[in-house]
């Protein structure tokens, strides 16, 4: 029978057989979890994620904003968690004309095999789907570092199970501010924005920093929340180079201590140390 929650445990403990050398031993080790999470809205179910069944009312708001279900924080009217036999349902109750909108979105969709990018039903539509951002603010490369520094504290279920992508929110001075955790990277985005949204946080010259690669869909959510930075530990794909050009968002990769690789709105990359370009390739 579904019951209606406010959360689930994020991981469990496993009984394990461990290897080192010639020994063998058997231990117990925690593991994330990773469930089905389905977004029902206004009783109709859109989208089933995988993800952490950590901060779900930061991942329904974020997720409604940054897929542009909702234009704004206010259209969520309510949000119940209600925890079946197979998974988590996010029931969310909507403005009426966003419901109207999804409709008629999901109706354009019918009768296709497959998306790969979600609610976008040709390639136009990922072409239009991001306004260039109004905030282009500078970002140093000291405050990259800091932030980096501290995300390994902000990260308590990667350290637990090393399984978690995290997504954080820093200040231009490289405090982390905010940050939410999920077996997927762009849940952790969705949750981090959401989190932003509901706690009314000023967005307008701080940056965004992940744990994970910088795809497309990274950089799409990250400037549909207005933000004008996003810095990743890993590298970015060219596609999201082309978008963050495009939008105005500032878009770095390799963010490691003593270093950092901006690809986009490169000049407002502030690097005092830095006395000429360089061409060295990126490995």
């Amino acid at each position: 029978m579904p019951q209606a929650i406010d959360a689930l445990p994020a991981s469990r403990h496993l009984p394990v057989l461990r290897l080192a050398g010639t020994a063998a031993n058997l231990a117990e080790d925690q593991l994330i979890e990773e469930v089905p999470v389905a977004m029902v809205y206004n009783g109709v179910s859109h989208a089933v994620l995988l993800a952490t069944p950590c901060d779900l009312a930061d991942f329904a708001l974020g997720f409604s904003l940054s897929e542009h279900i909702l234009h704004a924080p206010g259209e969520l009217y309510d949000c119940e968690i209600v925890a079946g036999e197979h998974g988590v349902e996010l029931r969310l109750e909507i403005a009426s004309a966003r419901f109207a909108a999804l409709k008629q979105r999901r109706r354009s969709m019918a009768g296709r095999t497959g998306c790969g990018l979600c609610g976008v039903d040709s390639l136009d539509a990922v072409a239009q789907s991001i306004a260039p951002l109004s905030l282009r603010p500078t970002l140093r490369a000291a405050a990259v570092a800091r932030a980096v520094a501290e995300l390994p504290h902000w990260q308590p279920w990667h350290h637990a199970t090393g399984a978690a992508h995290g997504a954080a929110f820093c200040s231009a001075d490289g405090d982390i501010l905010l940050a939410r955790e999920d077996v997927g990277r762009h849940n952790a985005l969705d949750k981090l924005i959401g989190a932003l949204r509901r706690q009314r946080i000023d967005t307008g010259d701080g940056f965004v920093l992940v744990s994970s690669r910088a795809s497309y869909e990274m950089v799409q959510k990250t400037a549909s929340a207005g933000i004008a930075a996003l810095v990743a530990v890993s590298a970015p794909t060219a596609y999201a180079v082309t978008l963050a050009e495009s939008c105005g968002l500032l878009l770095a990769g390799f963010a490691r201590p003593g270093r950092l690789v901006a690809y986009s709105q490169l000049p407002r990359l502030i690097c005092p140390e830095l006395t000429r370009p360089h061409h060295d390739p990126v490995s």
